[in-house]
């Protein structure tokens, strides 16, 4: 069996683009997100994106396997959303086991698939991990600073919940992503550690940031050396920045971790910045332009697409990587 700490050493390894993206293409219904198991459910659930894994799951794995024949190493979970905590918007806290073990069984299902096809490029599958809906640094009341819509130990709860299930899906790695408050991504990979613990198991983990504006900070206030600082005492396979910036915005922020840090890096930004409609208009050519700065300065070791992007940037990125060596890991570090 493969092993990604091994072909991370070998290659620039390409992870996926948007699942929102693509999904937006279906033009989805609520009648679709419902479909017939949920027909009668009390809520609204168009906008559930995760939920699709189990009322389309047909179109799920069509959009991972879109992405692996684009070239990409490692897919996504559909599982951003998929704790209680971001679940309670739709009064489906008690699905979130099956839809992490359903989103992990099936993009491991297309991921044997490929691997199988091409045994020399083995797929990978990781279980993603979103920010929450809520934040533990912040207040979100700005007459009480004091108070707190979420906990730690509740964080790590709904955390533990999820990767529990993903793991038992079959996923081959875990990526705690979007991360806008350090303290969040502690509660989860505080959870990661306890299952690992208790199941005495190992697994890679990713971990990505995003830094939110010009500031140069991520919501909770930290530079991205600051954000590497405050978790590089956890085993950590890559650490990186996703989402929020395009690729020559995002740039800066690589390079002020690249050179302090024995991790492997990872990067997916956006296709640009959001226009006036909240769509992306950076094509893949223009995207992969700015992502080969990426390459020629030796920033990182994982690339891959966000928002806006699709299977045509990842075919470019993908084609681009191929023709550079993968940033050194463990050899970089100034600290």
């Amino acid at each position: 069996m493969a092993n990604i700490k091994e072909e991370i050493k070998k290659r620039i390894l390409i992870l996926d683009g948007a699942m929102g993206t693509m999904l937006q293409a279906y033009k989805f219904t609520e009648k679709h997100f419902r479909g017939h198991r949920f027909k009668d459910y009390p809520t609204p659930l168009q906008g559930n994106n995760d939920l699709l894994s189990i009322t389309q799951p047909e179109a799920i794995k069509t959009i991972h396997a879109k992405y692996y024949e684009a070239g990409a190493d490692i897919v996504e979970t559909n599982t951003f959303s998929s704790t209680t905590i971001a679940m309670a918007d739709y009064q489906m806290e008690a699905l979130v086991y099956e839809l992490n073990y359903q989103s992990a069984k099936l993009a491991k299902e297309v991921a044997k698939e490929f691997t199988a096809r091409e045994p020399h490029k083995p797929r990978f599958v990781a279980g993603a991990i979103g920010p929450t809906n809520k934040t533990a640094s912040m207040s979100p009341d700005v007459n009480d600073p004091g108070f707190r819509a979420v906990t730690f130990n509740e964080l790590r709860l709904a955390y533990k919940q999820q990767v529990e299930a993903l793991i038992d899906g079959g996923v081959d790695l875990l990526l705690i992503e979007t991360v806008f408050d350090t303290l969040n991504a502690k509660a989860a990979l505080f959870a990661i550690d306890e299952v690992k613990d208790n199941r005495n198991f190992d697994i890679p983990v990713m971990l990505s940031g995003t830094i939110t504006d010009a500031s140069g900070r991520t919501l909770s206030g930290q530079t991205a050396e600051a954000f590497l600082i405050s978790v590089s005492h956890i085993d950590l396979l890559s650490v990186g920045f996703n989402c929020a910036l395009g690729a020559n915005l995002l740039q800066p922020h690589l390079q002020a971790i690249a050179d302090k840090t024995n991790f492997a890096i990872s990067a997916y930004p956006n296709a640009g910045l959001p226009n006036a409609f909240g769509e992306y208009d950076e094509t893949p050519q223009e995207m992969g332009e700015q992502i080969e700065e990426y390459l020629k300065k030796d920033l990182i070791n994982i690339i891959g697409g966000c928002c806006g992007t699709n299977p045509e940037h990842i075919k470019v990125i993908s084609q681009l990587a191929a023709k550079y060596k993968p940033r050194a890991i463990g050899v970089n570090s100034k600290n």
